[in-house]
């Protein structure tokens, strides 16, 4: 129940922000809104499969701003070797997320925020989850979490009906930037987002989350 909630709107929230910052990225992200969903209803769960640059945006954000620094621990029931390093039977093993994510032999230009990196060619299909662990966002495996798709579903749904039902700006009165300083102590934004949205479909699209 906690991982639904935080996991997602964190990811989110990194995102909007990231997005703001970036308008070319918000106005790709509106385009493939415009041109799968349209403006005459909102996104519904059906057109998930068909936004690919929309979960791009969101996988960009888990790479880059997981929300917590580590993974569940675990311990190993065997000695064995990974990557070269032996680890003991009874380890602790922990998966550092910022480490895998932000890995500067993996990722190209780690710190920058760039969703189109996920998508390999125009028939590739992005998952939130990364089964390479080149980061960690659900795990993977017999011990990956069981509601990657709950978790997926709504990372997606969440950031897709954003941008679809709003033109997302930093606020007029304050800088014309975002910004992006983590916490100390986590890695969740310094100072909580606050920008300012604009409607951008018809009013009668709205009646339908009332």
């Amino acid at each position: 129940m906690l991982a639904t909630i935080d996991n997602p709107s964190n990811a989110v929230e990194w995102a909007i922000a990231e997005m703001i910052n970036q308008p070319d990225i918000l106005n790709r992200a509106c385009e493939e809104l415009d041109q799968i969903v349209g403006k005459d209803r909102l996104v519904d769960e059906s057109d998930l499969p068909m936004l690919n640059y929309i979960k791009a945006c969101a996988k960009e954000a888990y790479r880059l701003h997981p929300i917590a620094p580590f993974n569940v621990p675990h311990v190993s029931i065997k000695d064995t070797t990974v990557g070269g390093y032996f680890i003991p039977k009874g380890s602790h093993v922990l998966l550092s997320r910022p480490g895998l994510g932000r890995n500067p032999r993996v990722w190209e230009d780690p710190l920058i925020y760039k969703p189109e990196r996920h998508i390999v060619n125009k028939d590739s299909k992005v998952v939130l989850v990364d089964h390479e662990l080149c980061m960690l966002s659900f795990s993977t495996g017999r011990r990956g979490c069981p509601g990657i798709v709950l978790g997926s579903t709504m990372t997606t749904i969440l950031l897709a009906r954003l941008i679809q039902g709003f033109s997302w700006t930093a606020p007029s009165n304050g800088p014309n930037s975002i910004d992006l300083v983590e916490s100390e102590g986590d890695l969740l934004m310094a100072k909580p987002l606050i920008a300012q949205a604009v409607l951008r479909l018809e009013p009668h699209v709205y009646l339908e989350l009332m």
